[in-house]
């Protein structure tokens, strides 16, 4: 059965009939009415011939109603607004509101129109006001502006739980976690201020980014205490935050508690959570429970398994689940679907079975895909592969850094010094510059942020002691590294830092996130400090989690 809407035309028509026989001139009534007919495309030109015939002198509530009813086509929304103020008519909160959505839906567009509208609204002291505030903020985080959306919040001088809200989610979806977890802890110091569904969920949204495990927790008991922890939005991001902070179990638990009420988001979630770990078997598990309780998989649902299929190795079953999406579910596969099927089979050295299906598959094959490629030619040392994987990635872009560095690389572990040399001046020629490396380590819910080489941490004389310290432990172990530069990579720093600072008992895993594939020098290090300090470390990093324990790592060496 439907869900409920708005009434049909009939049923607009009999209401206007009955409001003319009135000979109403309530003002609320017919502004309602010209709302009504804006509910659909249909009778939308019943909104303009009635709005043109209001009783009145058309009010700012009026013309917001007609703007609104355009928010699928922002020229005319733009059009109704330059005609309100020839009138002229001051625009109200609400119209702001309604024009900035309409904007928003055809970014970039529009980016310079909305950039007026913030202009026009400072002339007549709306930004200071929550509701026009909020509506610039989220304007802004759409626009994928969030410095702009700061300054937005900043100008307001009542911020409620909605402009706190707006932020915080904003800024969670523009990858900017840190200063999302920074609002959200803001918010809770003011006690005026109470936290939402939407809150709530977008520090989760920014926790899951960091992996920040212990922010996750945190944010999870604060929404126990504010009564949070039921809404379906807020448990499907806690489900995604346990699950991208690599541990399924509490991502379960969470999701045990609400599967009676659980939708396909959040099923996708708890799949995705197993995913990340590699564990194909309780992924397919979850997914025939899945079907049992009445829910079609969609294509979020098959990339959660192909990637658990994808970091677990099992090309074979890769293959079937990308047969069966179409055959059996009628889910069309999509190129993402199709990068993780190259990706397994590159994983287990099927190479050619891989540059065939990137080259004949139904997507145009685009930087994901080659990229795949090209890492698993490196770990299968086919230099021949690599290059024509590398050379497609860079007529892609040119500018892809990670593209010059990975054919650099294996040229050089292969001998062959010229084609390195090749490689580096065309990145220099490119003005390609390398991205630097980051990792984060999550201290007594803290995030510690390190680049290579640092020396601005306030215990870095300490962590540095740390490292020579390990670095002769593992050496004795059977460790050789004669680069002393590879020392001081960030993941390392971060590591000896977690060491450092004792957060982590025996029993434990340090856990270590990075924005770049860890390197193999790195990757090689800590399956013996996994030894020496005898706990597991967790790292994840773009492409995946890496579990080293007792001198093994559960990538099986392979990235």
């Amino acid at each position: 059965m439907p869900a409920a809407s708005s009434p049909p035309a009939m049923d607009h028509a009999r209401l206007h009939t009955r409001l003319i026989k009135a000979s109403s001139t309530d003002r609320t009534l017919h502004n309602n009415h010209v709302t009504l007919y804006s509910l659909s495309p249909s009778t939308l030109p019943s909104a303009l011939r009635l709005f043109r015939c209001l009783p009145f002198t058309s009010t700012a509530a009026s013309w917001t109603a007609l703007i609104s009813a355009h928010s699928n086509d922002p020229a005319a929304a733009l059009r109704l607004l330059v005609s309100m103020l020839r009138r002229p008519k001051i625009p109200s909160q609400a119209t702001l509101s309604a024009l900035l959505k309409a904007l928003s839906s055809s970014l970039p567009s529009f980016l310079s129109s909305g950039l007026q509208i913030h202009a026009l609204a400072h002339k007549i002291a709306l930004p200071r006001l929550s509701f026009a505030g909020s509506a610039l903020v989220h304007f802004y985080c759409k626009a994928r502006r969030p410095r702009d959306a700061l300054n937005a919040f900043e100008e307001i001088s009542d911020q409620d739980e909605v402009c706190y809200g707006a932020l915080v989610v904003g800024l969670a979806q523009n990858h900017c976690a840190a200063d999302a977890l920074s609002v959200f802890a803001t918010m809770r110091s003011v006690s005026a201020v109470s936290s939402t569904m939407y809150s709530v969920s977008g520090a989760l949204r920014a926790a899951a980014h960091l992996a920040a495990l212990e922010q996750s927790r945190i944010i999870h008991a604060h929404a126990v205490v504010a009564g949070l922890e039921i809404n379906l939005v807020v448990s499907t991001a806690l489900v995604d935050a346990y699950g991208k902070s690599g541990i399924a179990s509490d991502a379960w638990k969470v999701f045990e508690g609400m599967v009676t009420d659980a939708n396909l988001i959040m099923w996708n979630a708890m799949l995705g959570a197993y995913a990340q770990q590699g564990d194909s078997e309780s992924a397919t598990q979850l997914f025939n429970e899945m079907l049992r309780q009445d829910f079609w998989p969609d294509e979020y649902t098959f990339l959660a398994l192909l990637t658990a299929c994808s970091n677990a190795g099992l090309a074979d079953e890769s293959e079937r689940w990308i047969a069966l999406m179409t055959s059996r579910y009628g889910v069309v596969p999509g190129l993402e679907h199709y990068t993780c099927l190259v990706g397994v089979m590159a994983r287990v050295g099927r190479l050619g079975d891989a540059e065939r299906l990137a080259l004949t598959m139904p997507c145009e094959p685009d930087a994901a895909v080659w990229r795949t490629l090209l890492s698993g030619s490196i770990v299968h040392r086919a230099v021949d592969m690599a290059t024509v994987a590398g050379r497609r990635l860079l007529e892609l872009d040119h500018r892809d850094d990670s593209a010059y560095v990975m054919l650099a690389n294996i040229y050089s572990s292969t001998g062959k010094k010229s084609e390195t040399a090749k490689v580096w001046t065309e990145m220099r020629d490119h003005g390609v510059k390398k991205e630097g490396g980051r990792s984060w380590i999550e201290v007594r819910g803290e995030v510690h942020v390190f680049i290579a080489g640092d020396r601005k941490h306030e215990r870095m004389a300490e962590i540095y002691a740390k490292l020579r310290e390990l670095m002769e432990a593992v050496g004795k172990l059977g460790y050789k590294e004669m680069d002393v530069e590879l020392w001081y990579h960030s993941e390392r720093l971060a590591v000896a830092f977690g060491v450092v600072s004792g957060s982590v008992p025996k029993g434990k895993s340090l856990r270590v996130v990075k924005n770049l594939r860890i390197c193999s020098d790195c990757h090689e290090f800590f399956k013996y400090v996994s030894r020496v300090i005898d706990r597991g470390i967790v790292v994840r990093d773009v492409n995946r989690y890496h579990m080293f324990q007792e001198g093994c790592c559960t990538c099986k060496d392979y990235w």
